[in-house]
């Protein structure tokens, strides 16, 4: 079903891109484009900021469906580098927890002025790397500890240019278990936090 939903997601990018090469009016109501940017990402422990933040990067490409003129709905497909790290992690040191995604965030719009829009909405992520280093060791797989799938909710504001040119900023609050095979404490849930600060293009 996982693979499915990522073949299905790739496969409806693909075919409105080639869409968007034929007609690159925006009277349709359909908007194409690509951003990429930075992400601040931790972990918590049961709602505790257990580990310090991790850098990375996430690129992705970008669909906005006019509904209204006040609303509008925006999906997009994202690979984004998370996880967390920090020199003193439950009485280790150097710990260094890569976690590679690629999302599936859906957002819903609601415009506040001319170019300025509130977004908030689902994300749906599939976990495609699970690196873990510890004390300047080489990196380990810990992909069999780590869920496949995660879900989590954004809230954020995105600002458009009158030439396509947009940029955005976004947090996301993880709603899953991400470590299955726990390095925290037993019973308890350690789950996604992200900030996304992104700038992208809309090319029609």
């Amino acid at each position: 079903m996982k693979k499915l939903l990522f073949l299905t997601a790739i496969a409806v990018l693909t075919f409105n891109s080639s869409i968007a090469q034929e007609d690159t009016s925006s009277d349709n109501g359909i908007k194409f484009g690509a951003k990429i940017g930075g992400n601040i990402s931790t972990l918590t422990d049961d709602g505790n900021f257990m580990p310090s933040n991790k850098t990375g990067f996430h690129i992705g490409a970008v669909i906005n469906i006019a509904i209204s003129e006040k609303f509008s709905i925006q999906p997009e497909v994202v690979y984004s580098q998370q996880g967390a790290e920090t020199s003193d992690w439950f009485s280790a040191d150097n710990i260094n927890l890569q976690l590679d995604y690629l999302n599936i965030p859906i957002m819903a719009e609601y415009k506040i002025i001319d170019g300025l829009t509130a977004q908030a909405g689902p994300q749906f992520g599939f976990n495609t790397s699970s690196k873990l280093t510890y004390k300047d060791d080489d990196n380990s797989d810990y992909k069999d500890n780590t869920a496949s799938f995660d879900i989590g909710v954004g809230f954020g504001a995105q600002y458009e240019l009158n030439f396509g040119l947009f940029f955005q900023a976004r947090y996301v609050i993880g709603l899953s278990n991400v470590i299955e095979d726990t390095i925290v404490d037993p019973g308890t849930d350690t789950k996604n936090r992200i900030i996304n600060l992104s700038v992208g293009y809309f090319f029609n």
